[in-house]
């Protein structure tokens, strides 16, 4: 029987494992490769998925980075000087509004 592509109502019924888990993965597949027992063809299909995983693992790290560049320049865009009282010095870093400012 061929295996087919899983539709989106079973995609969203597979649990996606974290990017901790699909790196610790990765790093698995990268030891199993090494070892000089392994077969030729258990090594092939080892590289093939540690490639997958490996490509998937740096389009979603670029996700996240275009994330933070946003949410930096954003916040910088709407962000005043904000003095540090202790020594006199401002900072121009992002200002998110997550706390209650102090009067």
């Amino acid at each position: 029987m061929a295996k087919t592509k899983p539709n989106e109502a079973e995609k969203k019924a597979i649990p996606k494992k974290s990017f901790e888990e699909r790196l610790e993965r990765l790093e698995e597949l990268g030891d199993e490769i090494r070892k000089t027992d392994i077969p030729l063809e258990d090594a092939i299909k080892a590289y093939e998925e540690g490639i997958k995983l490996a490509l998937a693992l740096e389009r979603e790290l670029k996700k996240v980075e275009s994330r933070v560049e946003i949410l930096r320049n954003g916040a910088n865009e709407v962000g005043d000087a904000v003095d540090d009282e202790e020594d006199g010095r401002s900072y121009e870093g992002p200002v998110l509004g997550l706390f209650d400012e102090e009067e």
